[in-house]
């Protein structure tokens, strides 16, 4: 969680940013020191504290804005196929180095209650706005019940990725998983008038 005060100098904050996001994909999580940030980025501690609280702000500010860069939010004007696209750029993103920084993030989280939260505040919402977003313009448009269940939907759609990445270890493959959100889909008609 960011702290507030002086305004950022949007370079050094980028600077930051991707020192911590590189070295999340180089070492891990575990490996990345507030220390390491800094000599990277060509800045002092003392910036980087000024901003953010702990390392586990840095690093998850840094996925928040490298998700938000790599994953954009499509807008074909069919509901079915933004998900579709939205969930294919996700397990895209999951199967590389960012799934294994975002499987050690969970890990790491299980016993530290600041990261979980911090991980949860700058990755986890951001993903699930943007696929509400997708899910209120079907409603709007009328290609989705008024009644339906968002937050439920987003479960069910996005859940099967979570479920491989972190428990099963099958691979986030294309071709196994599309028919699995494909059935995900369909099934959100049961997701109605429990919201």
């Amino acid at each position: 969680m960011a702290k507030k005060g002086r305004p950022r100098d949007v370079t050094i904050e980028h600077s930051i940013l991707t020192a911590a996001y590189d070295l999340l994909l180089e070492s891990g999580f575990e490996e990345v020191t507030i220390e390491k940030i800094a000599q990277k980025a060509g800045v002092s501690k003392v910036t980087i504290y000024k901003w953010w609280p702990n390392k586990a702000a840095v690093a998850a500010d840094s996925f928040f804005k490298g998700a938000a860069s790599r994953l954009p939010v499509p807008d074909t004007g069919s509901v079915k196929e933004d998900i579709l696209i939205h969930a294919m750029n996700l397990l895209l993103y999951m199967a590389g180095k960012e799934g294994k920084v975002i499987s050690e993030l969970i890990g790491h989280g299980q016993g530290n209650s600041t990261l979980s939260e911090v991980f949860r505040q700058y990755y986890v919402k951001p993903r699930r706005a943007e696929a509400a977003g997708i899910l209120r313009k079907g409603i709007e448009r009328g290609e989705l019940s008024a009644e339906l269940d968002v937050d439920s939907s987003i479960d069910l759609l996005y859940g099967p990725i979570f479920y491989r990445l972190l428990v099963t270890g099958e691979p986030l493959a294309e071709d196994k998983v599309r028919p699995i959100l494909l059935a995900a889909f369909e099934g959100m008609k049961y997701l109605v008038g429990r919201a």
